[in-house]
């Protein structure tokens, strides 16, 4: 979401996974962008829009008896937020006699959205043993449950020019700044993380991070001979810094800030490129064999900052003679141990080869090769056919093998929280899977995620214009990386305390050793019809259903010696690998076109989602939904393009929590709907050509 819609051309997804070819984030497939080329023309568009919507309150949470706020609580809410303003424009330039600039900038302002239940618990300590008057009149719609503020400015240049002689010069650039607003569980006045001198009523801590992201990149194209070149050198960065507001460090007491600076970290990449294509005649094939040649060359950094003191130290300020949480409350900053500054190199070469065997069969090859100057090497190829039965009728399929390098996020990113326990105060800290405590709990050096990659599909096309894919497939993964339990057992910080690690009450890392095996099966089916009167339809229907199951969960020697044993890898994190997304996906749409109308319909249905629970009794399952789009379109003069649209048109939800999982009465839904909770969203678009 760094690159503005109106810079972007057309886009073109490979499915299959292409790690043999493009490195370790092509695991599961390619999406291709292809900007921009402009040299003249230009487009500037405003989309406006909000929430128009209605959802059923279901009463939950324990409500004190003889409360008289009960009966107050409204069985639906109506709600008109999440207004949402968009204003993009692009111009294309001329460079030169044969060069292009073509420039694209966005604006949005998003309005947060709230889907939060009615909250029945007393908010303030009783007064003279009867409730304060206070509860009658608060608002005990307090949480910002849903879409987050968020301002959003992009600015995106792509450039190139034909130098002649074979030779051009190609670039773009972008940045992007992004402020958001979020929320946590509101903290009542009688909380013991609430100091009421500041808060009397309570407060609902915010969470706004701020988001700079920069890159550029720059290349030569030239041919040497019978080799088409190309040369590129590209730098991006993107850093988060977390402003903590509306919030308070219960620890400093009455003195305590309300916002505070909790720190941040960076990622930065610098990538170097040359690759080569070329065609060499070789006897026995119906086609030149296309070559492709190249290496890759990469940097990555990644920067851990700590925030200020009061974000994360403890203030000494006690209730009732014990100490109290340290850091700023929902997110503590942190701290100077935390943070870190890490680079690692990684160097790689690939060749892929392509030709028509005969008139009817394609085949490739390819095969890529990297060292990483922290993990060590990986090796990735790919078979991949095609054979053309008839003209109608096709039959496709590949093998390949993939790996996933290690993020350096995952192996440097580490935070801490104290708590205290009967007076003491522990560490709960998620570690590097270097840290010495961690390596105590058998944590390893991160390695490569692995994969396999099975497919086989059909094309077919028919008399009428109408085709039909369907491709099955079968992805195994092996030593997925995940973030382990926070293992804070007694018998855990015991163990820990008996290793020199005395102060940690609470430790989890990143680790190796989830497998997973994933099989489906994509089915699309395009039919276009041109009719005379009634315009122009496209109709597409595609069905996707797909069951993923861990066949391997990770374990250590020396956590399985502690007693009880404690798990690494839990029940939730399982179960939502497995049914945390829906098993089948069915999508029906239709694009109608009559002079100057136009409109889309579309209904999505997804399939049953779990969200699990640490007990099946916990467990909580969704049933399917159905999620209607609709846009209407006028083209009003050749330049002036109008919109008129809803998305999820008809206000469908997910199933609400029942009140065993939603204890407090805010938290309506599940974190795993699909198709979010937010509901119908109405908007208007206007566009101007010129």
């Amino acid at each position: 979401n760094t690159i503005p819609t109106a810079i972007v051309k057309t886009i073109e997804v490979l499915r299959d996974g292409a790690a043999a070819q493009y490195g370790s984030d092509a695991i599961s497939g390619v999406v291709n962008l292809r900007l921009r080329t402009n040299r003249d023309g230009g487009e500037a568009s405003l989309t406006y829009g909000a929430r128009n919507t209605e959802y059923d309150v279901i009463a939950s949470g324990a409500a004190p008896a003889g409360n008289t706020w009960a009966a107050n609580a409204p069985t639906s809410r109506k709600r008109n937020d999440g207004e949402t303003a968009t204003v993009s424009i692009w111009k294309g330039l001329a460079l030169g006699g044969a060069g292009f600039l073509t420039i694209a900038a966005e604006l949005k302002d998003q309005q947060r959205t709230e889907r939060g239940g009615y909250d029945l618990r007393r908010q303030y300590p009783l007064v003279a043993g009867a409730f304060d008057p206070r509860e009658q009149a608060f608002d005990r719609f307090n949480s910002w449950y849903g879409e987050p503020d968020m301002k959003q400015s992009t600015l995106f240049a792509n450039a190139g020019s034909d130098l002649g002689n074979g030779m051009g010069l190609y670039g773009w650039a972008s940045h992007q700044k992004r402020e958001a607003r979020s929320a946590g569980f509101y903290r009542i006045a009688q909380d013991a993380r609430n100091t009421p001198a500041i808060y009397p009523d309570g407060f609902l801590p915010v969470i706004a991070p701020t988001v700079d992201d920069a890159s550029a990149t720059g290349g030569m194209t030239w041919t040497m001979g019978e080799w088409d070149m190309d040369a590129s050198l590209g730098y991006g960065e993107n850093k988060m810094r977390f402003s903590i507001e509306n919030t308070l460090n219960r620890s400093i007491g009455a003195a305590s800030k309300t916002v505070f600076d909790a720190g941040g970290f960076s990622y930065d990449q610098m990538v170097l490129n040359l690759t080569g294509v070329r065609t060499v005649a070789v006897a026995g094939l119906d086609s030149p064999l296309n070559i492709a040649l190249g290496a890759e060359t990469r940097r990555e950094g990644y920067t851990l900052f700590a925030g200020e003191p009061d974000s994360y130290r403890n203030g000494g300020v006690l209730l009732d003679g014990k100490p109290t949480a340290s850091g700023a409350q929902v997110f503590p900053g942190f701290r100077p141990a935390d943070a870190s500054d890490h680079s690692r190199t990684a160097t790689g070469v690939f060749a892929d080869f392509e030709a028509n065997v005969t008139p009817k069969l394609l085949a490739s090859f390819a095969l890529r090769g990297e060292h990483y100057s922290d993990f060590g090497n990986s090796l990735a190829g790919k078979l991949a056919a095609r054979y053309d039965i008839s003209t109608g009728f096709a039959l496709r399929g590949s093998l390949q093998n993939g790996f996933r390098a290690p993020s350096p996020q995952q192996q440097f990113f580490t935070t801490t929280s104290t708590n205290f326990v009967d007076g003491v105060p522990l560490e709960i800290t998620t570690f590097r899977p270097s840290d010495a405590a961690a390596v105590a709990l058998g944590a390893k050096p991160l390695d490569a995620e692995k994969s396999l990659n099975m497919s086989l599909g059909a094309v077919m096309r028919f008399d009428n214009k109408a085709t039909l894919t369907l491709d099955a497939y079968r992805i195994k993964i092996k030593d997925r990386i995940v973030l382990s339990e926070n293992l804070n057992s007694g018998p855990v910080v015991a163990y820990l305390a008996g290793k020199g690690f005395a102060g940690v009450g609470g430790a989890r890392f990143f680790i190796n050793g989830v497998d997973t095996t994933t099989q489906g099966l994509d089915v699309v089916l395009n039919y276009p019809m041109q009719t005379a009167a009634a315009g122009r339809f496209d109709f597409t229907l595609a069905g996707n259903i797909t069951d993923t199951e861990v066949t391997r969960i990770p374990t250590t020697a020396q956590v399985s010696a502690i007693t009880p044993a404690p798990t690494l890898f839990g029940r939730i994190n399982l179960l939502s690998f497995e049914e945390g997304q829906p098993m089948n996906k069915i999508n029906a749409s239709v694009n109608w076109k009559l002079g100057r109308l136009g409109a889309t319909l579309r209904a999505t249905r997804y399939g049953e989602v779990l969200s699990p629970g640490t007990s099946e009794a916990l467990d909580f399952r969704m049933s399917a939904k159905t999620v209607v789009d609709l846009e209407a379109r006028l083209a009003l003069t050749p330049k002036i393009n109008l919109a008129l649209g809803a998305d999820n048109l008809f206000d469908a939800y997910p199933e609400a929590l029942p009140t065993t999982l939603n204890t407090t009465g805010t938290t309506q839904f599940s974190n795993y709907a699909p198709f979010g909770r937010s509901g119908r969203f109405i908007y208007a678009k206007a566009a101007y050509s010129f």
